[in-house]
């Protein structure tokens, strides 16, 4: 067999994570594999390492090679030392210094300084054939990536998500979003917001995360219909999530203990997240943590099963005390593959997926007895979570596969179009 020759130079896109690998951003993970096979080669830049147990078997079928940055400059002064010897001769070292003493005098933090240092790093360790830097979220890795893209005289993008949309000042906004060839987010809301703050509006695009309904077949029929009369057969209400504020899951907590005390329901958790302990305690308090199971964060072979075995999805999202939100939640789109009933609450990107009324039930964040009532009226009604079920589903393979919004993304990194299948016989 005769050997591949090495990759041209600049043919080679570095997409900066804050973390990688890591279970609750499926949605990247399976937004690199599917641009892979695309023909797109990337390689992986992660500020952080892994932290989460498991790994999800399409972080396996992954190819990109990763290059783990320093997580503290602290940790790594020598190579950060030698990094910076080596950078302050690139010839956009002035320029990338300027631009982050300007962003250091508005934002004076260690994380600012971090940030540069990475940059340094990335800068003189990065491959020689990688052409062009995206980012991963519009704050830390996107910082990273702007600063080393200085450095280099490389074009970078961006996709932005949700809490790094919300959290940071709309002068890093304006700036990132000014310096980006081309930025993308996931949510009308999101969109808006970017366009308005862009130098042009059409610098920002629209584009869905969906998934990949390959990973996420259609269940078979539920055989049995649980209504919520019987004690020995519980009406099983599922929620995947991280256990932070933004999730809401001490409003669903206190809305849980708001059933009815004749009704059966069970509650399960998967995810992990530093509120656990204390949303456990909160159960007891309630007085429901026998009727809960916590399951943890777990890998996606798992989730599908969860969600196969439940009888409805519930996510209680709302927006922090600091900005962060949701923006489109995978896990809805993922439990209306799988043919869930969904209740959540009217969050913009939610309400983009959710038809109230339609394919699921919204209420408004925060509101403990809606959500209560929402649960109970479903849990008594396997027929309508059944036509709310089938309504969701239905919707999510008309307009939420992936496939569409790769189809989007490869354009855009410059990837030929798709080979008609015609053509292709």
């Amino acid at each position: 067999m005769t050997p591949l020759s090495p990759p041209a130079p600049g043919t080679r896109v570095a997409f900066v994570l804050k973390g990688y690998p890591r279970l609750s951003e499926t949605f990247i993970a399976q937004e690199i594999l599917a641009l892979e096979r695309r023909g797109l080669a990337i390689d992986i830049i992660s500020l952080r390492h892994p932290t989460d147990r498991y790994r999800h078997p399409v972080h396996a079928a992954i190819a990109a090679p990763v290059l783990y940055l320093p997580e503290y400059l602290k940790d790594e002064p020598r190579r950060v030392w030698a990094s910076w010897r080596r950078a302050r001769h690139l010839p956009g070292y002035s320029e990338a210094r300027r631009a982050w003493l300007r962003d250091l005098v508005r934002d004076p933090t260690p994380n600012r300084i971090r940030r540069f240092g990475q940059a340094l790093v990335l800068a003189v360790e990065m491959a020689p054939e990688i052409g062009r830097l995206h980012a991963h979220f519009l704050h830390t890795p996107a910082s990273v990536a702007r600063y080393t893209a200085l450095l280099r005289g490389l074009p970078w993008s961006v996709s932005a998500h949700a809490k790094d949309i919300w959290t940071i000042s709309d002068w890093e906004k304006r700036e990132k979003l000014a310096a980006a060839e081309w930025a993308v987010t996931c949510t009308a809301e999101g969109h808006r917001h970017l366009a308005a703050l862009a130098p042009a509006p059409d610098r920002v695009a629209l584009c869905y995360h969906g998934i990949d309904l390959g990973r996420f077949p259609p269940p078979s029929r539920r055989e049995v219909e649980r209504d919520g009369s019987d004690a020995a057969r519980p009406v099983v209400l599922l929620s995947v999530g991280r256990a932070v504020p933004k999730k809401g899951y001490d409003d669903l907590l206190a809305a849980l203990a708001l059933l009815p005390p004749g009704l059966a329901w069970r509650f399960v958790h998967v995810g992990g997240g530093g509120l656990r302990r204390r949303l456990q305690q909160q159960a007891r308090r309630l007085g429901i943590e026998s009727r809960i199971e916590w399951h943890g964060a777990r890998p996606q072979p798992d989730v599908l099963a969860a969600y196969r075995d439940a009888d409805l999805f519930v996510l209680a999202a709302k927006i922090g005390r600091d900005g962060d939100r949701d923006g489109l939640p995978n896990v809805l789109v993922e439990a209306q593959s799988q043919g869930l009933a969904c209740v959540a609450t009217r969050l913009p990107g939610i309400a983009e997926l959710i038809l109230d009324g339609r394919s699921g039930l919204l209420v408004p964040p925060g509101d403990r007895r809606a959500l209560a009532a929402a649960l109970a009226a479903l849990i008594r009604d396997p027929a309508r979570r059944r036509r709310l079920a089938a309504a969701g589903m239905a919707r999510v393979a008309r307009e939420f596969d992936m496939h569409d919004g790769i189809e989007g993304l490869a354009a855009m990194f410059g990837l030929p179009g798709p080979i008609p299948a015609q053509a292709a016989e």
